[in-house]
């Protein structure tokens, strides 16, 4: 078979080229840029993140890689659709008071569908597209569906970055790194001599400031209690998460949390600790898996951050795609503009895009 595999120039998606050279597929390695010209001086020249200056370094220590497992590389331009698709979403979801995650944009409309679709247009012929994501993919014989499942590392599990994939994305894709821990992945590179057996894992969106990207002016508003009460001034409503702690500068007996934004006041409300628990949201643009909802509710597990454990939740469908999702205890944190994503067990149902959160 013949595989298309992106390459970061980390060693998940280099250990996942070597898997498939080795089982024996013809692998082509490619790079999407989206480094964009506009931020190239601004961002910090030595800090790693997905989006960043170190992706012109990176290219021609991928294209050793690629050399070194003995397989051609190709780096296709993907800045258009990434600065369309992706920081167009972030500046609009930012400047609303919202908490974007790019990186889910990111895989599903640029890394899954931007570059395998660019390497196409530009004559390059395979069968599958491969990435280094940990997470399993399955296919259900009974509906024709193809769904994922969490790694079997559940410390490295990447199912939540990549639950937004469509059936036809599904079906074109490889997972080679779903069965493996990440210290097998590392003394495999290490065994193979890939220098990067022993990088370290990006972690960031970014690599400057995230106001950079914003391309606003500074708009000062009050921080508020939920009684109203002004408790300082902010430096503008994007500069602020829900669950955030640090970086407000407020003086208080009691460490404060933002529990809340409101766009329309040009306010960040304050809280204490037992005041940051939420239990219902409803999400907004879901996409779905293996499933078929009606108007039953469910009982499943959801996660609002990649890092979090899944928690039970009851899941009562809405008309469209929107869903009102439950927790079984407060939650901290839930922030509209971010992802939930649903599992049963290891098995990934679906997920969709926090719109509003209440107690």
């Amino acid at each position: 078979m013949r595989v298309l595999i992106g390459m970061s120039g980390g060693v998940d998606s280099s250990v996942a080229a070597l898997l498939l050279k080795q089982a024996g597929h013809e692998v082509i390695g490619a790079t999407m840029t989206i480094w964009d010209e506009v931020v190239r001086n601004l961002a910090p020249k030595g800090k790693d993140a997905c989006f960043g200056p170190k992706e012109l370094t990176e290219i021609p220590e991928t294209r050793k890689i690629c050399e070194k497992i003995g397989i051609p590389y190709y780096v296709f331009d993907c800045r258009e659709e990434y600065k369309k698709l992706v920081l167009t979403n972030f500046r609009e979801e930012y400047l609303n008071g919202r908490t974007p995650n790019p990186c889910i944009w990111c895989n599903s409309m640029i890394k899954f569908e931007a570059l395998p679709r660019t390497a196409k247009a530009q004559g390059l012929e395979f069968d599958k597209f491969a990435t280094g994501h940990y997470a399993r993919l399955d296919f259900n014989p009974d509906s024709g569906r193809y769904f994922l499942r969490t790694a079997a590392d559940l410390s490295k599990d990447q199912s939540y970055f990549i639950y937004r994939l469509s059936q036809e994305q599904l079906a074109k894709i490889m997972l080679p790194l779903g069965e493996y821990d990440k210290r097998e992945i590392r003394e495999i590179a290490k065994q193979a001599g890939l220098k990067v057996y022993d990088k370290p894992d990006s972690q960031d969106f970014y690599a400057g400031d995230y106001n950079d990207l914003l391309e606003t002016k500074a708009r000062p508003g009050n921080f508020v209690d939920t009684a109203g009460r002004i408790l300082g001034r902010h430096k503008g409503i994007w500069n602020y998460t829900i669950g955030q702690r640090r970086g407000l500068g407020i003086s208080s007996e009691r460490p404060l949390y933002v529990i809340g934004v409101d766009k329309q006041r040009n306010e960040v409300i304050l809280g204490h600790e037992e005041e940051t628990g939420r239990r219902i949201l409803t999400a907004v643009q879901c996409v779905w898996m293996d499933i078929t909802l009606d108007d039953t509710p469910f009982k499943a597990e959801a996660k609002v951050r990649s890092s979090q454990k899944p928690a039970p939740v009851t899941v009562f469908p809405l008309t469209g795609d929107s869903v009102r999702i439950e927790f079984a205890a407060p939650q901290k944190a839930l922030a509209p503009g971010q992802s939930v994503v649903l599992y049963r067990e290891d098995i990934v149902l679906g997920g969709g895009i926090i719109d509003e959160v209440s107690k």
